[in-house]
């Protein structure tokens, strides 16, 4: 079954389009047309429209976490295609912020993203547990944190004091079975990367990995988590790995050096087909 991908919004972006901190991927599958993530608004839908994406036929609306960099674009999305179901989890409404030497900033889903969640209202599945769609494209539910070495990836709280940590429990990956193996598809891997990688290893039946694409928020990995991770890659021997967002220019490198011939950095215009 081929897959086809088209990264729509990337901090970096072709020739045409704009670039901006946010992530959204367009996937053709089975005659299905979904939205991986809408980045952060208006960037979404007009480098959709500078590629050539009808966002009228979009069937599904999958949004990996609750940040506004991923949950920006959802006004957009919805009045274009009103048909259109949205997957996420329930903590996606929640309040966040990331806070640094005191200073608070809010990072949650805008508050037109959220009323146009209400409008929809029963267009909207709330995604607790792993989920199947279209008979193809699998939801990895809430991703158990069962390593010591990964966390978050940043300073994220639910209240501008920074006392109450975020755990972004509503974080989710998606995959997609090919003949090579699966296809990844991640928004900004809070959960970890490793983390990640085992629960879709055990619930896919330990199927092989062709490709691993998104956002691996790898911005302040130290050593030790940085070799954990590329072993926890090694195990899984993926053919292509597409580092998007907020992977980390560092960690992007030290991924290039261990995998030379796998490594692509994604970028807004890039389109990938997987068979």
């Amino acid at each position: 079954m081929a897959v086809h991908i088209t990264i729509v919004v990337d901090n970096q972006a072709s020739p045409g389009l704009t670039a901006e901190h946010g992530l959204s991927f367009w996937i053709e599958v089975d005659g299905k047309s979904i939205l991986f993530d809408a980045g952060q608004g208006c960037v979404f839908a007009n480098n959709a429209q500078a590629l050539g994406i009808d966002l009228h036929r979009t069937d599904a609306v999958i949004l990996s976490h609750g940040h506004y960099d991923h949950t920006g674009g959802i006004p957009w999305i919805l009045q274009a295609a009103p048909q259109a179901v949205v997957y996420a989890h329930p903590s996606i409404l929640k309040e966040r912020y990331s806070v640094r030497d005191g200073d608070a900033k809010p990072v949650s889903i805008p508050a037109t993203s959220r009323t146009s969640l209400d409008q929809a209202g029963r267009q909207v599945v709330w995604v607790t547990e792993p989920l199947t769609l279209f008979s193809q494209v699998e939801l990895s539910g809430p991703i158990p944190r069962d390593t010591d070495l990964e966390d978050t990836g940043g300073p994220f709280y639910l209240d501008r004091q920074g006392e109450r940590p975020d755990q972004l429990e509503d974080d989710l990956a998606i995959w997609i079975p090919t003949t090579k193996g699966l296809v990844i598809c991640l928004g900004c891997c809070h959960a970890g990367l490793v983390n990640t990688l085992h629960h879709i290893h055990r619930l896919s039946g330990q199927q092989p990995v062709h490709a691993v694409l998104g956002g691996l928020h790898l911005l302040q990995a130290g050593r030790e988590r940085m070799m954990r991770t590329v072993t926890a890659l090694r195990s899984r021997t993926p053919d292509r790995i597409i580092p998007c967002h907020c992977s980390g220019k560092e960690a992007v490198e030290e991924l290039r050096q261990a995998f030379p011939e796998q490594v692509t950095l994604g970028y807004a215009g890039l389109e990938m087909r997987f068979e």
